[in-house]
């Protein structure tokens, strides 16, 4: 409507100054034009009487002119104006613009323009955050475009998983930096860097291939402090307080004193020790016998689509909630057929386990990679839901292929 509105007054401007002289009749009257010629009829005649009494012309050749002045006079005398009925044809030119002009003008924006274009406009107007982002995301889909055509671009593989992350599209970012990881192989910032995205895109969780990366950064700079951070933070998901605190503890030392960074860390380290000192206070005399019996096997028509060395995770998920693993064991596709019990001893977090839960859900996966981030190619094979005190033993048959 907006776009119409301001279409309809920019016509309406042009037409009031087109039209109005156009229409305007502007006749001259047949009065005016009579008293004119005969104004020039009497300059003539004065000149012809001038020239006459100078002796330039002969009595004979001054009648003959005076003759042709009043032959001329009459017949101008006898014209009717032309100008009123002339303009009054010369009309048809207004009726031609006023249905000409819209309907050229349309039909042209028709053809070329984008009437939603305005409004977008002033969208992005009203919000420069979202020009920014779309900004950015164009910049991104240029930068996805650039890199089918130089997949050996290690640099340019960096730059576009961290602009991913920068979205948040951490399973772009993840899958960048693979790439990366591949051209540059064990470069600790590439490493740190493909962990932390392929955590966040499996809701924050470092368990399986995060992990390996991230304990192999710290081996080889062992004082990095973005690898002491995850490698803290990898602890903590499997309940290792004490190795959370010794990492965290070190980390401390190197962060500058007093700075924003080295209170947030102390804040998380007090509440590490908080932790630790009420599971210790509540901890039950007696281990939790909670476990689930599983027995995993690999569909035949899927045989071929596996390699021994492949990964197969085996865990429990909760109903609901976040998808981190309540139990996890990590074989290989070499050790199928085969039987495992997941319990309490397995979890990544100690308020995330199995005995907090009455019914979970069983997955087993193949993954090529090696990594804990579900992918499309991978195999698996699922329980919907199992109740804790079913002690049967639950199978699970891989029979599916990850899309």
């Amino acid at each position: 409507m907006l776009f119409l509105l301001i279409v309809s007054v920019l016509i309406l401007s042009a037409f009031l100054l087109i039209l109005p002289p156009l229409w305007r009749k502007q006749a001259i009257q047949a009065a005016d034009l009579d008293q004119r010629n005969i104004l020039i009829a009497q300059h003539r005649l004065a000149e012809l009487k001038e020239n006459r009494r100078s002796g330039g012309l002969s009595q004979t050749q001054y009648e003959e002119q005076l003759a042709d002045l009043e032959q001329a006079l009459s017949d101008d005398l006898d014209i009717k104006s032309q100008a009123t009925p002339a303009q009054s044809r010369g009309r048809w030119i207004v009726y031609v613009l006023v249905l000409g002009i819209p309907l050229l003008a349309a039909s042209l924006y028709l053809s070329l323009g984008n009437y939603q274009a305005i409004s977008h406009s002033a969208e992005m107007a009203a919000n420069p955050d979202a020009l920014k982002l779309a900004e950015i995301n164009k910049m991104v889909a240029g930068l996805a475009e650039k890199m089918k055509n130089n997949p050996d671009d290690a640099q340019g593989w960096l730059m576009l998983g961290r602009s991913y992350k920068v979205l948040e599209q951490y399973s772009k970012a993840a899958d960048a930096f693979a790439h990366a990881y591949r051209l540059l192989g064990n470069q600790v910032e590439v490493m740190l860097l493909y962990a932390d995205a392929m955590a966040y895109a499996s809701d924050k969780n470092l368990a399986g291939k995060p992990s390996e990366l991230i304990f192999k950064a710290l081996a080889l700079e062992p004082d990095n402090m973005n690898a002491l951070w995850l490698a803290g933070m990898a602890k903590a998901q499997q309940g290792d307080i004490a190795s959370t605190r010794k990492l965290w503890k070190k980390l401390d030392a190197l962060l500058p004193p007093g700075s924003k960074a080295q209170q947030e860390l102390q804040g998380l380290l007090a509440k590490v020790d908080s932790e630790a000192t009420q599971s210790e206070a509540t901890q039950p005399t007696m281990v939790s016998d909670t476990a689930i019996d599983v027995q995993v096997s690999l569909a035949p028509e899927l045989q071929k689509s596996a390699s021994p060395g492949d990964t197969v995770f085996i865990y429990a998920q909760a109903l609901s909630g976040p998808k981190m693993p309540l139990a996890i064991v990590r074989k290989q596709v070499s050790d199928l057929p085969l039987t495992v019990s997941l319990n309490d001893a397995m979890a990544m977090m100690p308020n995330m386990k199995l005995s907090n839960f009455a019914t979970v859900k069983l997955l087993a996966r193949i993954s090529r990679s090696g990594n804990a981030i579900s992918q499309p190619g991978d195999l698996i094979g699922v329980i919907d839901q199992v109740a804790l005190d079913d002690k049967g033993n639950h199978k699970i048959i891989i029979n599916e292929q990850v899309k």
